[in-house]
């Protein structure tokens, strides 16, 4: 069970890490904590004590108790990088994260690895640690990227301490950061696309909507239908956020394949991950892929081909994203550490966005 004094302490701490208290910024008052946090005067000064003691804040007599000024260093002999994913192990992200680390190792660089599970409040744990350490430059993958982030002061704190970071696979839009990321409203088309030249009019799609990359498919789902006149029944748009994915879109999935009168026949699919789900609930049901329904993955990862039924699917740069993200948060850091001349003619590092390609297999067939 967390402590009283504890829980002060942490909260102090994540006013500092979100930059709520700037350095050199004087805190609230004892009798002012005491109020806001309901504990008697013992207790936050028990908090503020080892805060100061471990250089968080620091006391001026007379005058009241103060933020610390704490500065990143960036490390001249092997910086750390730090890369933040929602996911480790699972999926497409070990190819990613495999990407970045060849070729930062490679270069003599250490690397910290993160997930956030696609968490907020495990996003902001992971951004108070690596505020907390000598982390030079951040990798991240964002959590939640449809909404409204409320972890945005720390990725203000972490330009206020002058550490680049660079977001992959999505970004928050009001940051407009450097960002590597798919051109997902283009894929999302291509996959309907694909369904509608083979003759498919009842096309359902699987969107996971937390995250921006579900919205920007669905974007292109809907424009698919639309440029080719083709009309869209609203049960057919399955959006389900990342809690869900294990659940919801197979429910909703055995719901229509008892509708018998107006079964679908192909479906979208927001990732190769859910395709091979999708195909086990056909499975159950005696439907056949391709010859009864056609079903289109999306990123063509390791479980596309894993199957008896190899996925059609649209291509991820996977390895080759986490690469390119490493390559630029180097040459960033080794300008900020002065090991690169600054040459006026030199391309500056920029944002990229991935363009689609379908990889055509047996999941798909005309109608």
């Amino acid at each position: 069970m967390e402590t009283k004094y504890n829980k002060v302490k942490q909260d102090i701490k994540s006013k500092i890490l979100d930059g709520t208290y700037l350095p050199n910024q004087k805190i609230n008052s004892e009798n002012e904590l005491m109020k806001q946090f309901n504990v008697s005067r013992h207790t936050i000064r028990i908090a503020i004590g080892e805060l100061v003691n471990e250089g968080w804040l620091y006391r001026e007599q007379g005058a009241g108790t103060f933020c610390a000024e704490r500065t990143a260093e960036v490390s001249t002999s092997h910086p750390t990088i730090a890369i933040v994913t929602t996911y480790i192990s699972d999926y497409i992200f070990p190819s990613i994260i495999r990407g970045a680390e060849s070729f930062l190792r490679d270069r003599e660089y250490q690397i910290s690895l993160y997930s956030t599970n696609n968490d907020y409040l495990n996003e902001r744990k992971v951004l108070e640690t690596i505020i907390s350490q000598n982390i030079s430059g951040v990798i991240i993958e964002p959590t939640k990227s449809a909404f409204s982030n409320p972890n945005i002061n720390y990725f203000f704190n972490l330009e206020r301490l002058h550490i680049p970071y660079i977001m992959i696979n999505a970004y928050y839009d009001e940051l407009e950061p450097l960002r590597l990321i798919m051109n997902d409203e283009k894929g999302g088309y291509l996959q309907t696309e694909h369904l509608l030249k083979l003759g498919h009019t009842k096309i359902v799609g699987f969107f996971k909507t937390d995250d921006i990359q579900g919205i920007k498919r669905m974007k292109g789902y809907v424009k698919a239908h639309r440029e080719y006149g083709v009309p869209i029944d609203p049960k057919n748009i399955i959006h389900y956020y990342s809690e869900e994915k294990n659940d919801k879109p197979l429910t909703e999935l055995r719901k229509l394949v008892k509708e018998k009168e107006s079964l679908p026949t192909a479906l979208v699919c927001y990732n190769d991950e859910l395709a091979l789900k999708v195909l086990d609930v056909l499975r159950e049901h005696s439907i056949r892929v391709p010859d009864d329904m056609s079903i289109v993955g999306y990123d063509d990862s390791f479980l596309a081909t894993a199957s008896e039924v190899k996925l059609t699917s649209i291509k991820h740069p996977q390895m080759e994203m986490g690469e390119s993200a490493a390559s630029m948060m180097t040459t960033i850091l080794d300008e900020k550490l002065g090991n690169r001349k600054k040459d006026k003619n030199r391309t500056p590092v920029e944002s990229i966005l991935y363009e689609p390609e379908l990889i055509v297999r047996q999941s798909t067939k005309s109608r």
